[in-house]
This record gives C-alpha cells, structure tokens and sequence, in this order.
C-alpha cells in the first residue's frame, strides 16, 4: 500500500465538529496504527535529511505528536512553538487569524542558533496562519526555514497562497490533500 493510501485509511471524518457544518479531519486513529504512524515519521524524517535539517519545529498540539519522534529519527532537535503564555523564558510573540477568530503563538528567543535550517511540521495546512505565524517565528531568531511539511492539506481553504511569498511552493509539502 502507497504511503499516502495508507495515512488516508486512517485519518477518520467527523462531521459538525467542533461546530456545525465542519467536518473534522480526525488523526487519532492513525496515531494509534503503528505501521501508519511509523511510516509518516519516517517519511518525514527523510525529508529532514535530505533538506540537511539542524532542528524541527512542532506546531502546539498536534504538531508536536509529530514533530517530536522525527526530531529524534533525524537526529535534530526539536522546539515547541506554542500558545501564548506558555512558554516559561524569554520569547517572540507572533498574532495571526484563524477561521473562527484569532490567536498567537511563542517561541523560545534561544531556541535556534542563527543558521541554523529548520523544518516546520503540522498536522493540517488550512488558512496558512498558523504556519505563517510559525515561519516569521524562527526566522525572527535568525534561522533558516527549510521547509513546512504537514499531514494533510485542505486544498479548497487558501494556505499554500498565503505561504507562497513566505517560501517557495517545492517547500512545502503535504502527504494528503483534500
């Protein structure tokens, strides 16, 4: 079975959730497949390599279950990107828009050497905010972005346009688009 019909076989649609007229892109049942969840982090801890990857962020939550054990397979570091007021050291703050409203997110100062090459990863590519948001981040550290690489992208809402002028399209990668 191809790598992206077996990631699809496992992510599960709930509709009206978390509100009416949504239909929810659940991954847990791929999370708890070990030959799916095995398969997507060494999928994407190739992608580390070969982009010659020094850290790999996750985006606050999901990318996190993600981000963390390819971080470990490439041999990279790993840093959280999360929630506002989360984070307990001196941070950079970043606000962006969501599709029901707005948020912001944080990173360490410290976090990344300048230079240093940067992989995003996240479970869902949607409007782009929070992976923009995420992107002006760590180069506000004076890293390099290497590459956003995500689980699933919904391909009728408008994030890969808005990270076109962010990186180029090659650098952003999805398994799945819906």
């Amino acid at each position: 079975m191809e790598l992206r019909d077996l990631l699809d076989s496992r992510i599960r649609d709930v509709p009206d959730w978390p509100k009416p007229g949504v239909v929810f892109k659940d991954i847990s049942p791929m999370l708890a497949d070990p030959e799916a969840f095995a398969a997507l982090v060494d999928a994407l801890a190739e992608q580390c390599s070969a982009a010659g990857v020094d850290k790999v962020v996750g985006i606050e939550a999901r990318g996190f279950i993600l981000a963390a054990p390819v971080a470990y397979r490439a041999g990279a570091g790993f840093v959280p990107v999360r929630k506002q007021g989360k984070l307990p050291c001196a941070t950079y703050a970043q606000s962006y828009d969501l599709e029901y409203g707005s948020a912001t997110l944080e990173v360490h100062q410290d976090a990344f050497a300048p230079g240093e090459r940067v992989l995003v990863i996240d479970d869902v590519l949607a409007t782009g905010g929070t992976v923009a948001a995420t992107i002006d981040l760590v180069r506000r550290t004076g890293a390099e972005v290497a590459g956003v690489s995500v689980l699933l992208e919904l391909g009728f809402l408008p994030g890969r346009a808005k990270l076109a002028g962010l990186l180029p399209d090659e650098s952003v990668r999805s398994f799945i688009t819906v």
